[in-house]
């Protein structure tokens, strides 16, 4: 009987120390949630305004072209509607001259 008595009271005294470590990662998890704020992505072609257009020798093309050959769509680059059209063309027309692949191996 008095050992359940011990062990009811060494219950008691571990209990609020995994009340506070709850507390301490819901404080992480807050603190990770305000920080993880998403920032809208700038296109790199309007920040440069001395690019009229893209060209299709750029070597810049590269990042915007996937291992395997897929053209990264602009929610992921964070180019704007316009210079993605031009990027499409511009990677196209260096496809086909092969100074990019068509597809990855």
């Amino acid at each position: 009987m008095a050992n359940k008595i011990e062990e009811v009271e060494n219950v008691e005294k571990v209990a609020p120390v995994t009340e506070e470590k709850e507390e301490k990662v819901a404080d992480k998890k807050k603190f990770y949630k305000q920080h993880k704020t998403n920032k809208k992505k700038v296109c790199i072609f309007c920040e440069d305004k001395n690019c009229k257009f893209i060209d299709y020798k750029d070597p810049r093309l590269k990042k915007f072209v996937t291992e395997k050959g897929k053209i990264i769509p602009s929610r992921q680059t964070g180019t704007c509607s316009r210079h993605q059209r031009e990027l499409t063309v511009a990677i196209k027309r260096a496809r086909n001259i092969a100074l990019l692949p068509f597809s990855g191996d």
